[in-house]
């Protein structure tokens, strides 16, 4: 590595059936693994940590409200008490098949709507929070900067903040709405044109066209995009020329 290269984390959510894994894997450096919420079983957490530890790709657990017929994309009204049981339950299994495996439980990531709703939720941080403290592991939390759930974690946790590839940012610095058709990038240069923004300048272009600060050293690209493996193989070749390096 050379002086002024920027040292930077791809993450990508696996483990969850739908995506082609095996050929995101080699590219990222660390996954995010589902474990029992809005998809996965032990069979689908073992296969996919081994093949994290295969290619030498950081193991971390992906807990969701317990929704899988909503793949998690909707926030369920439960009790802070069962959330907490929830996701206390779904950590300790995907640590214990990593110790089976004899690999590390290196990041914990909520998905779909818990990420969302954590980030701007007292309570259900809280809830988060407290199944964590429950398992008695200090793994890092993945989660976005200045989020409810950044300020109520960050002097129990290490924190890796996160930024996406291949999703559109609002004025506010909030994701666009999946709903709105211009939500997600598809083009390969332009996930990779975003990346190097926000790597190289800490800012992300809005979808109405202004420049916004971010802060992150982990960046997602969710593997059920349809050009997942094509914008991540363009991705690292740009990255080789202009840089940057990968490393969880």
């Amino acid at each position: 590595m050379e002086q002024g290269d920027h040292i930077i984390d791809i993450n990508a959510d696996l483990g969850e059936g739908i995506g082609p894994d095996h050929a995101i894997m080699p590219m990222i450096s660390s996954c995010n693994i589902a474990c029992g919420g809005h998809a996965g079983d032990m069979t689908s957490m073992r296969s996919t940590i081994q093949l994290a530890l295969d290619h030498n790709v950081a193991a971390g657990a992906h807990p969701s409200f317990p929704d899988r017929d909503n793949f998690g994309r909707v926030i369920l009204q439960m009790s802070r008490q069962e959330l907490t049981e929830s996701i206390f339950e779904q950590i300790l299994t995907f640590s214990a098949v990593c110790e089976e495996l004899g690999a590390q439980l290196h990041h914990i990531k909520l998905h779909g709507a818990l990420y969302n709703y954590a980030a701007k939720d007292a309570a259900t941080s809280d809830a988060v929070i407290k199944a964590l403290e429950m398992t008695g592991l200090r793994p890092i939390l993945y989660l976005p900067y200045n989020s409810v759930f950044h300020r109520k974690a960050e002097h129990l946790f290490p924190l890796a903040f996160e930024a996406f590839i291949d999703r559109r940012y609002e004025e506010d610095g909030s994701l666009r709405s999946r709903q709105e058709s211009d939500a997600v990038i598809h083009e390969p240069e332009l996930a990779w044109k975003q990346l190097q923004l926000m790597v190289t300048q800490a800012k992300v272009m809005t979808v109405q066209g202004h420049l916004i600060p971010v802060k992150a050293s982990t960046f997602c690209l969710h593997s059920d995009h349809p050009n997942a493996v094509e914008i991540l193989n363009y991705i690292r070749n740009q990255m080789s020329t202009h840089g940057i390096v990968l490393n969880a």
